[in-house]
Protein backbone atom coordinates (compact mmCIF):
# COMPACT_ATOMS: atom_id res chain seq x y z
CA UNK A 1 0.00 0.00 0.00
CA UNK A 2 0.82 3.63 -1.01
CA UNK A 3 0.67 6.24 1.77
CA UNK A 4 2.26 9.82 2.30
CA UNK A 5 3.95 10.20 5.25
CA UNK A 6 3.48 13.92 7.32
CA UNK A 7 5.77 17.07 6.18
CA UNK A 8 9.24 16.68 6.95
CA UNK A 9 9.46 17.69 9.97
CA UNK A 10 12.54 15.62 11.23
CA UNK A 11 11.43 14.60 14.29
CA UNK A 12 8.07 13.47 12.97
CA UNK A 13 10.02 11.33 9.92
CA UNK A 14 12.56 9.72 12.33
CA UNK A 15 9.74 8.55 14.06
CA UNK A 16 7.87 7.27 11.61
CA UNK A 17 10.74 5.42 10.14
CA UNK A 18 12.39 3.31 12.70
CA UNK A 19 12.33 4.60 16.79
CA UNK A 20 15.11 1.67 17.82
CA UNK A 21 17.09 2.36 15.03
CA UNK A 22 17.19 6.05 15.30
CA UNK A 23 18.81 6.35 18.68
CA UNK A 24 21.26 3.43 17.98
CA UNK A 25 22.33 4.10 14.50
CA UNK A 26 25.07 7.22 13.81
CA UNK A 27 24.53 10.35 11.45
CA UNK A 28 25.21 9.94 8.09
CA UNK A 29 28.37 11.61 7.00
CA UNK A 30 28.59 13.01 3.23
CA UNK A 31 31.54 13.97 1.16
CA UNK A 32 31.05 16.23 -1.79
CA UNK A 33 34.00 16.26 -4.24
CA UNK A 34 34.77 17.43 -7.64
CA UNK A 35 36.04 15.35 -9.86
CA UNK A 36 38.20 17.00 -12.75
CA UNK A 37 40.41 15.62 -15.89
CA UNK A 38 40.25 14.13 -19.05
CA UNK A 39 41.56 10.85 -20.54
CA UNK A 40 45.19 10.66 -19.47
CA UNK A 41 45.06 11.97 -15.95
CA UNK A 42 42.30 12.66 -13.30
CA UNK A 43 41.89 15.31 -10.12
CA UNK A 44 40.39 15.10 -6.61
CA UNK A 45 39.27 18.52 -4.34
CA UNK A 46 36.70 18.64 -1.36
CA UNK A 47 33.87 20.40 -1.86
CA UNK A 48 31.83 20.13 1.31
CA UNK A 49 31.16 17.80 4.35
CA UNK A 50 27.49 17.20 5.26
CA UNK A 51 25.72 15.54 8.19
CA UNK A 52 22.80 14.24 6.00
CA UNK A 53 19.51 14.74 8.30
CA UNK A 54 18.48 11.12 8.62
CA UNK A 55 20.52 8.02 11.02
CA UNK A 56 22.21 5.88 8.57
CA UNK A 57 20.59 2.71 6.70
CA UNK A 58 22.89 0.78 6.24
CA UNK A 59 23.26 -2.99 7.33
CA UNK A 60 25.75 -2.89 10.81
CA UNK A 61 26.82 -6.28 9.96
CA UNK A 62 27.80 -5.88 6.42
CA UNK A 63 30.51 -2.64 6.67
CA UNK A 64 33.16 -3.89 4.56
CA UNK A 65 31.99 -4.98 0.69
CA UNK A 66 33.56 -7.91 -0.42
CA UNK A 67 31.37 -7.92 -3.80
CA UNK A 68 35.00 -6.64 -5.70
CA UNK A 69 32.77 -4.62 -7.75
CA UNK A 70 33.29 -1.26 -9.60
CA UNK A 71 35.67 0.86 -11.53
CA UNK A 72 36.37 2.27 -8.20
CA UNK A 73 36.46 1.77 -4.58
CA UNK A 74 36.24 4.03 -1.13
CA UNK A 75 37.00 3.19 2.02
CA UNK A 76 37.06 4.87 5.34
CA UNK A 77 40.15 4.54 8.35
CA UNK A 78 39.91 4.91 11.60
CA UNK A 79 43.12 7.33 12.12
CA UNK A 80 43.71 6.16 15.72
CA UNK A 81 44.71 2.15 14.01
CA UNK A 82 44.28 2.08 10.58
CA UNK A 83 41.40 0.01 10.73
CA UNK A 84 39.02 -0.20 7.74
CA UNK A 85 35.76 1.02 9.12
CA UNK A 86 33.46 1.30 5.97
CA UNK A 87 33.76 0.15 2.29
CA UNK A 88 32.22 0.13 -1.17
CA UNK A 89 32.87 -0.26 -4.60
CA UNK A 90 30.98 2.33 -6.49
CA UNK A 91 31.46 3.93 -10.91
CA UNK A 92 31.09 7.39 -11.79
CA UNK A 93 29.87 9.65 -14.30
CA UNK A 94 33.36 10.72 -14.44
CA UNK A 95 34.72 7.43 -14.91
CA UNK A 96 32.21 6.66 -18.23
CA UNK A 97 32.83 10.15 -19.35
CA UNK A 98 36.42 9.58 -19.38
CA UNK A 99 35.88 6.82 -21.88
CA UNK A 100 34.35 8.88 -24.44
CA UNK A 101 35.78 10.88 -27.59
CA UNK A 102 35.27 13.96 -25.50
CA UNK A 103 37.40 13.46 -23.02
CA UNK A 104 40.07 12.68 -25.70
CA UNK A 105 39.93 16.78 -26.04
CA UNK A 106 39.21 18.88 -22.95
CA UNK A 107 38.50 18.75 -19.56
CA UNK A 108 35.60 18.49 -17.63
CA UNK A 109 34.66 18.52 -13.86
CA UNK A 110 31.62 16.17 -12.46
CA UNK A 111 30.53 16.57 -9.05
CA UNK A 112 30.45 13.07 -6.76
CA UNK A 113 29.84 12.15 -3.16
CA UNK A 114 30.73 9.21 -0.69
CA UNK A 115 28.20 8.39 1.94
CA UNK A 116 29.12 6.81 5.22
CA UNK A 117 28.36 5.75 8.92
CA UNK A 118 29.55 9.48 11.01
CA UNK A 119 32.50 8.03 12.39
CA UNK A 120 33.03 8.81 16.48
CA UNK A 121 36.77 10.09 15.56
CA UNK A 122 39.15 11.42 12.76
CA UNK A 123 39.14 8.97 9.81
CA UNK A 124 41.20 8.58 6.45
CA UNK A 125 38.96 8.49 3.46
CA UNK A 126 40.60 6.62 0.43
CA UNK A 127 39.67 6.41 -3.09
CA UNK A 128 40.96 4.26 -4.91
CA UNK A 129 40.59 2.95 -8.79
CA UNK A 130 41.52 -0.17 -11.08
CA UNK A 131 44.44 0.05 -13.34
CA UNK A 132 45.13 -1.32 -16.16
CA UNK A 133 45.08 -4.51 -15.09
CA UNK A 134 42.32 -4.16 -13.03
CA UNK A 135 43.82 -3.86 -9.58
CA UNK A 136 42.78 -1.13 -7.44
CA UNK A 137 45.25 1.64 -6.69
CA UNK A 138 44.94 4.35 -4.04
CA UNK A 139 44.32 7.86 -6.20
CA UNK A 140 43.03 10.33 -3.56
CA UNK A 141 43.11 10.43 0.02
CA UNK A 142 41.56 12.98 2.52
CA UNK A 143 41.31 13.77 6.46
CA UNK A 144 37.82 13.56 7.83
CA UNK A 145 37.15 14.91 11.46
CA UNK A 146 33.28 14.68 12.31
CA UNK A 147 34.33 17.64 14.50
CA UNK A 148 35.61 19.95 12.32
CA UNK A 149 33.36 23.23 12.86
CA UNK A 150 32.99 23.60 9.00
CA UNK A 151 31.19 19.56 8.87
CA UNK A 152 27.97 21.02 7.81
CA UNK A 153 24.59 19.41 9.55
CA UNK A 154 22.55 22.14 8.28
CA UNK A 155 19.33 20.92 6.82
CA UNK A 156 18.35 21.13 3.21
CA UNK A 157 15.05 22.80 1.40
CA UNK A 158 12.50 20.55 1.47
CA UNK A 159 12.09 17.92 -1.53
CA UNK A 160 8.22 17.28 -0.09
CA UNK A 161 6.67 14.32 1.88
CA UNK A 162 8.46 11.24 1.95
CA UNK A 163 6.33 8.36 0.20
CA UNK A 164 6.47 5.07 1.81
CA UNK A 165 5.58 2.46 -1.18
CA UNK A 166 6.74 -0.61 0.67
CA UNK A 167 8.40 -1.08 3.52
CA UNK A 168 8.85 -4.32 5.20
CA UNK A 169 11.37 -3.29 8.18
CA UNK A 170 14.17 -1.14 9.44
CA UNK A 171 16.44 0.62 6.50
CA UNK A 172 19.25 -0.85 8.54
CA UNK A 173 17.80 -4.55 7.78
CA UNK A 174 16.79 -4.18 4.49
CA UNK A 175 18.17 -2.76 1.22
CA UNK A 176 16.71 0.66 0.95
CA UNK A 177 15.10 1.79 -2.16
CA UNK A 178 14.59 5.28 -3.03
CA UNK A 179 12.44 6.56 -6.69
CA UNK A 180 12.84 9.99 -7.02
CA UNK A 181 10.62 12.06 -9.20
CA UNK A 182 12.43 14.51 -11.80
CA UNK A 183 10.32 17.04 -14.03
CA UNK A 184 6.94 16.60 -12.20
CA UNK A 185 5.05 19.69 -11.39
CA UNK A 186 3.56 20.16 -8.17
CA UNK A 187 0.17 19.64 -10.05
CA UNK A 188 1.41 16.29 -10.82
CA UNK A 189 2.72 14.63 -7.50
CA UNK A 190 -0.06 12.19 -7.77
CA UNK A 191 1.15 11.08 -11.12
CA UNK A 192 4.40 11.30 -9.99
CA UNK A 193 3.71 9.24 -6.86
CA UNK A 194 1.58 6.90 -9.22
CA UNK A 195 4.94 6.11 -11.75
CA UNK A 196 6.72 4.83 -8.85
CA UNK A 197 4.49 2.83 -7.63
CA UNK A 198 3.81 0.94 -10.86
CA UNK A 199 7.39 0.87 -11.79
CA UNK A 200 8.02 -0.80 -8.27
CA UNK A 201 5.95 -3.41 -8.95
CA UNK A 202 7.29 -3.88 -11.88
CA UNK A 203 10.42 -4.76 -10.56
CA UNK A 204 9.26 -7.39 -8.25
CA UNK A 205 8.11 -9.49 -11.42
CA UNK A 206 11.58 -9.79 -11.86
CA UNK A 207 13.79 -12.69 -10.13
CA UNK A 208 15.47 -12.77 -8.21
CA UNK A 209 13.51 -9.70 -6.63
CA UNK A 210 10.72 -11.20 -7.02
CA UNK A 211 11.47 -14.24 -4.12
CA UNK A 212 13.70 -11.61 -2.48
CA UNK A 213 10.71 -8.74 -2.15
CA UNK A 214 10.46 -8.80 1.90
CA UNK A 215 14.70 -7.53 1.91
CA UNK A 216 13.30 -4.23 0.60
CA UNK A 217 12.04 -1.07 1.44
CA UNK A 218 10.82 1.39 -1.11
CA UNK A 219 10.56 5.20 -0.73
CA UNK A 220 9.64 7.73 -3.13
CA UNK A 221 10.43 11.51 -3.20
CA UNK A 222 8.58 14.05 -6.16
CA UNK A 223 10.44 17.66 -5.47
CA UNK A 224 7.94 19.99 -7.29
CA UNK A 225 9.38 21.66 -10.52
CA UNK A 226 8.34 24.84 -12.01
CA UNK A 227 7.98 22.88 -15.59
CA UNK A 228 7.07 19.84 -16.54
CA UNK A 229 9.64 17.54 -18.09
CA UNK A 230 13.46 17.61 -18.17
CA UNK A 231 16.22 18.91 -20.80
CA UNK A 232 16.03 17.10 -24.03
CA UNK A 233 19.11 19.19 -25.63
CA UNK A 234 19.40 17.83 -28.75
CA UNK A 235 15.84 19.61 -29.46
CA UNK A 236 15.97 22.56 -27.65
CA UNK A 237 14.42 21.46 -24.82
CA UNK A 238 15.93 23.65 -21.50
CA UNK A 239 14.86 22.79 -18.19
CA UNK A 240 16.32 23.45 -14.70
CA UNK A 241 14.60 20.60 -12.62
CA UNK A 242 15.41 20.01 -8.90
CA UNK A 243 17.55 16.80 -9.94
CA UNK A 244 18.90 17.65 -13.19
CA UNK A 245 18.34 15.05 -14.83
CA UNK A 246 18.90 15.59 -18.75
CA UNK A 247 19.05 13.42 -22.24
CA UNK A 248 21.82 13.80 -24.75
CA UNK A 249 24.28 12.84 -21.93
CA UNK A 250 27.75 12.44 -23.62
CA UNK A 251 25.87 13.19 -27.52
CA UNK A 252 23.79 9.71 -27.15
CA UNK A 253 20.32 10.84 -27.86
CA UNK A 254 18.85 8.12 -25.19
CA UNK A 255 21.21 8.33 -22.05
CA UNK A 256 19.59 10.17 -19.24
CA UNK A 257 21.87 11.16 -16.43
CA UNK A 258 22.09 14.15 -13.59
CA UNK A 259 25.25 16.30 -13.53
CA UNK A 260 23.61 17.89 -11.03
CA UNK A 261 25.08 15.44 -7.66
CA UNK A 262 25.37 18.40 -4.94
CA UNK A 263 21.14 19.12 -5.32
CA UNK A 264 20.40 15.38 -6.27
CA UNK A 265 21.85 14.69 -2.97
CA UNK A 266 20.22 16.94 -1.09
CA UNK A 267 17.18 16.05 -2.39
CA UNK A 268 17.90 12.13 -1.60
CA UNK A 269 19.02 13.07 1.65
CA UNK A 270 15.48 13.15 2.97
CA UNK A 271 14.86 9.33 2.96
CA UNK A 272 17.04 6.37 4.07
CA UNK A 273 18.21 4.72 0.46
CA UNK A 274 21.23 2.91 -0.44
CA UNK A 275 19.74 2.59 -4.19
CA UNK A 276 18.30 5.63 -6.30
CA UNK A 277 15.86 5.17 -9.53
CA UNK A 278 15.75 8.73 -11.10
CA UNK A 279 12.03 8.94 -12.60
CA UNK A 280 12.03 11.62 -15.49
CA UNK A 281 8.55 13.20 -16.16
CA UNK A 282 9.14 12.52 -20.55
CA UNK A 283 7.49 10.25 -22.90
CA UNK A 284 10.47 9.79 -25.16
CA UNK A 285 12.88 6.07 -24.61
CA UNK A 286 15.95 6.92 -22.12
CA UNK A 287 17.67 5.72 -19.18
CA UNK A 288 20.82 5.03 -17.82
CA UNK A 289 22.37 3.68 -15.11
CA UNK A 290 25.29 3.92 -12.71
CA UNK A 291 26.64 0.94 -10.10
CA UNK A 292 26.40 2.67 -6.70
CA UNK A 293 25.00 6.27 -7.85
CA UNK A 294 21.97 5.93 -9.99
CA UNK A 295 19.35 5.17 -12.71
CA UNK A 296 17.07 6.65 -14.61
CA UNK A 297 13.95 6.18 -16.66
CA UNK A 298 12.01 7.89 -18.71
CA UNK A 299 8.47 7.01 -17.19
CA UNK A 300 6.15 7.49 -19.76
CA UNK A 301 7.83 5.68 -22.58
CA UNK A 302 6.67 3.00 -23.77
CA UNK A 303 9.07 0.90 -22.90
CA UNK A 304 9.61 2.04 -19.42
CA UNK A 305 9.22 -1.17 -17.76
CA UNK A 306 12.49 -2.66 -19.72
CA UNK A 307 14.61 0.25 -19.37
CA UNK A 308 13.68 0.59 -16.05
CA UNK A 309 15.27 -2.76 -15.34
CA UNK A 310 17.61 -3.01 -17.52
CA UNK A 311 19.46 0.03 -16.10
CA UNK A 312 18.49 -0.96 -12.26
CA UNK A 313 20.68 -3.76 -13.67
CA UNK A 314 23.46 -1.89 -13.97
CA UNK A 315 23.11 0.41 -10.90
CA UNK A 316 22.09 -2.30 -8.41
CA UNK A 317 24.48 -5.06 -9.44
CA UNK A 318 27.08 -4.08 -11.73
CA UNK A 319 26.03 -5.56 -14.29
CA UNK A 320 27.61 -4.42 -18.21
CA UNK A 321 25.62 -4.18 -21.28
CA UNK A 322 25.51 -7.50 -23.17
CA UNK A 323 24.34 -5.67 -26.28
CA UNK A 324 26.96 -4.60 -28.97
CA UNK A 325 25.10 -3.48 -32.06
CA UNK A 326 23.99 -0.40 -30.74
CA UNK A 327 25.47 3.14 -30.83
CA UNK A 328 27.24 4.40 -27.79
CA UNK A 329 29.43 6.67 -26.96
CA UNK A 330 31.91 5.13 -25.70
CA UNK A 331 35.31 4.22 -26.85
CA UNK A 332 36.00 0.84 -27.77
CA UNK A 333 38.40 -0.65 -25.29
CA UNK A 334 42.51 -1.70 -25.69
CA UNK A 335 43.53 -4.54 -24.24
CA UNK A 336 40.86 -6.95 -23.77
CA UNK A 337 41.79 -8.06 -20.00
CA UNK A 338 39.39 -9.74 -17.61
CA UNK A 339 36.37 -7.47 -17.33
CA UNK A 340 35.44 -6.60 -13.36
CA UNK A 341 31.92 -6.96 -14.63
CA UNK A 342 29.89 -9.93 -13.42
CA UNK A 343 28.37 -11.01 -16.81
CA UNK A 344 30.77 -10.77 -18.99
CA UNK A 345 34.13 -12.21 -20.36
CA UNK A 346 37.15 -11.89 -22.21
CA UNK A 347 37.13 -15.75 -22.37
CA UNK A 348 40.82 -16.01 -22.10
CA UNK A 349 41.01 -19.70 -20.97
CA UNK A 350 37.21 -21.84 -21.19
CA UNK A 351 38.38 -23.83 -18.19
CA UNK A 352 38.29 -20.64 -16.03
CA UNK A 353 35.29 -19.23 -16.81
CA UNK A 354 34.34 -17.38 -14.04
CA UNK A 355 30.71 -18.57 -14.46
CA UNK A 356 31.73 -22.04 -15.42
CA UNK A 357 29.89 -23.74 -12.39
CA UNK A 358 26.64 -22.59 -14.29
CA UNK A 359 27.58 -25.10 -17.22
CA UNK A 360 26.19 -27.89 -18.30
CA UNK A 361 28.98 -30.47 -18.89
CA UNK A 362 29.19 -30.96 -22.69
CA UNK A 363 27.85 -27.24 -23.83
CA UNK A 364 30.66 -26.06 -26.35
CA UNK A 365 32.73 -23.26 -25.31
CA UNK A 366 32.68 -20.75 -26.85
CA UNK A 367 29.34 -21.03 -27.68
CA UNK A 368 27.45 -21.48 -31.16
CA UNK A 369 24.82 -18.67 -31.68
CA UNK A 370 23.22 -16.83 -34.68
CA UNK A 371 25.27 -14.31 -34.90
CA UNK A 372 25.43 -13.20 -38.54
CA UNK A 373 21.73 -13.26 -39.12
CA UNK A 374 21.17 -11.42 -35.73
CA UNK A 375 24.15 -8.86 -36.73
CA UNK A 376 22.01 -8.36 -39.88
CA UNK A 377 18.95 -7.30 -38.77
CA UNK A 378 20.79 -5.00 -36.36
CA UNK A 379 22.43 -2.93 -38.04
CA UNK A 380 19.11 -2.66 -40.55
CA UNK A 381 16.92 -1.33 -36.86
CA UNK A 382 19.76 0.75 -36.49
CA UNK A 383 20.05 2.47 -39.78
CA UNK A 384 16.34 3.05 -39.68
CA UNK A 385 16.72 3.93 -35.93
CA UNK A 386 18.82 7.12 -36.73
CA UNK A 387 16.78 8.23 -39.18
CA UNK A 388 13.72 8.52 -37.21
CA UNK A 389 16.07 10.61 -34.94
CA UNK A 390 17.45 12.75 -37.35
CA UNK A 391 14.43 13.84 -38.77
CA UNK A 392 12.62 14.14 -35.27
CA UNK A 393 9.88 12.14 -36.15
CA UNK A 394 7.11 10.92 -33.34
CA UNK A 395 7.82 8.55 -30.64
CA UNK A 396 4.83 6.37 -31.91
CA UNK A 397 7.50 5.47 -34.93
CA UNK A 398 10.17 4.69 -32.60
CA UNK A 399 8.06 2.39 -30.49
CA UNK A 400 6.27 1.03 -33.88
CA UNK A 401 10.36 -0.02 -34.56
CA UNK A 402 11.35 -1.24 -31.34
CA UNK A 403 8.65 -3.56 -31.83
CA UNK A 404 9.26 -4.70 -35.03
CA UNK A 405 12.53 -5.56 -34.11
CA UNK A 406 11.35 -6.85 -30.10
CA UNK A 407 9.96 -9.81 -32.56
CA UNK A 408 12.06 -10.90 -34.58
CA UNK A 409 15.25 -11.07 -32.17
CA UNK A 410 12.66 -13.37 -29.75
CA UNK A 411 11.73 -15.45 -33.03
CA UNK A 412 15.83 -15.66 -34.32
CA UNK A 413 17.03 -16.01 -30.36
CA UNK A 414 15.07 -18.64 -29.11
CA UNK A 415 15.33 -21.13 -31.77
CA UNK A 416 19.14 -21.27 -30.89
CA UNK A 417 19.98 -24.82 -29.98
CA UNK A 418 21.70 -23.46 -26.65
CA UNK A 419 18.84 -20.83 -25.95
CA UNK A 420 18.39 -21.06 -22.03
CA UNK A 421 21.80 -22.86 -21.25
CA UNK A 422 24.32 -20.73 -19.82
CA UNK A 423 27.25 -21.15 -22.21
CA UNK A 424 29.99 -18.20 -23.43
CA UNK A 425 28.22 -16.34 -26.52
CA UNK A 426 30.13 -13.72 -28.40
CA UNK A 427 29.33 -10.36 -28.37
CA UNK A 428 28.40 -8.70 -25.44
CA UNK A 429 30.20 -4.55 -23.49
CA UNK A 430 29.53 -3.02 -26.84
CA UNK A 431 32.27 -5.27 -28.88
CA UNK A 432 31.38 -7.83 -31.38
CA UNK A 433 34.18 -9.83 -31.24
CA UNK A 434 36.51 -10.42 -27.88
CA UNK A 435 33.73 -10.37 -24.79
CA UNK A 436 30.89 -12.83 -24.34
CA UNK A 437 28.12 -12.97 -22.60
CA UNK A 438 26.49 -15.98 -20.42
CA UNK A 439 23.23 -16.68 -22.22
CA UNK A 440 22.12 -16.09 -25.78
CA UNK A 441 19.33 -13.72 -24.38
CA UNK A 442 19.11 -11.44 -21.36
CA UNK A 443 17.53 -8.56 -20.05
CA UNK A 444 21.00 -6.79 -20.45
CA UNK A 445 21.13 -8.09 -24.17
CA UNK A 446 17.87 -7.31 -25.87
CA UNK A 447 14.70 -5.69 -25.21
CA UNK A 448 12.76 -9.26 -25.43
CA UNK A 449 10.70 -9.73 -22.95
CA UNK A 450 12.87 -12.58 -21.36
CA UNK A 451 14.34 -12.61 -17.79
CA UNK A 452 17.66 -12.21 -16.14
CA UNK A 453 20.05 -14.60 -17.00
CA UNK A 454 21.44 -16.73 -14.41
CA UNK A 455 24.68 -15.24 -14.02
CA UNK A 456 23.00 -11.60 -13.64
CA UNK A 457 20.71 -13.58 -10.93
CA UNK A 458 23.31 -14.84 -9.01
CA UNK A 459 25.13 -11.22 -8.90
CA UNK A 460 21.92 -9.72 -8.12
CA UNK A 461 21.54 -11.72 -4.98
CA UNK A 462 24.81 -11.37 -3.56
CA UNK A 463 24.15 -7.48 -3.55
CA UNK A 464 20.80 -8.08 -1.48
CA UNK A 465 22.96 -9.78 0.89
CA UNK A 466 25.32 -7.31 1.04
CA UNK A 467 22.53 -5.03 1.99
CA UNK A 468 20.16 -6.94 4.33
CA UNK A 469 21.70 -9.90 5.94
Amino acid sequence: MSKTLPRLLLPALLAALAPSLAAAAPRTLRVDYYHTGNAREERYSLDRLVVEPLPWPGNPSRPIDDTNLGKYLFEIRDRGDNRILYSRGFASVYGEWETTGEAQQIDRTFQESLRFPLPEGPVQVVVKKRDPRNAFREVWSLLVDPKDPFVDPSLPASPGPLIEVEKHGDPALKVDFLVLGDGYTAAERGKCEKDAKRLAEILFTYSPFKERRQDFNVWALCPPSDESGISRPSTGVHHRSRVGATYDAFGSERYVLSFENRSLRDVASFAPYEFIEILTNSPTYGGGGIFGQYSTVAADSLWAPYVFVHEFGHHFAALADEYYTSDVAYGPAGERIEPWEPNVTALRDPKDLKWKDLVAPGTPLPTPWTKEPFETSAREIQARRRKIRAENRPESEMDALFLEEREKETRMLSANEHAGKVGAFEGANYEATGYFRPQVDCVMFTRDQVPFCRVCQRAIERVIDLYSR
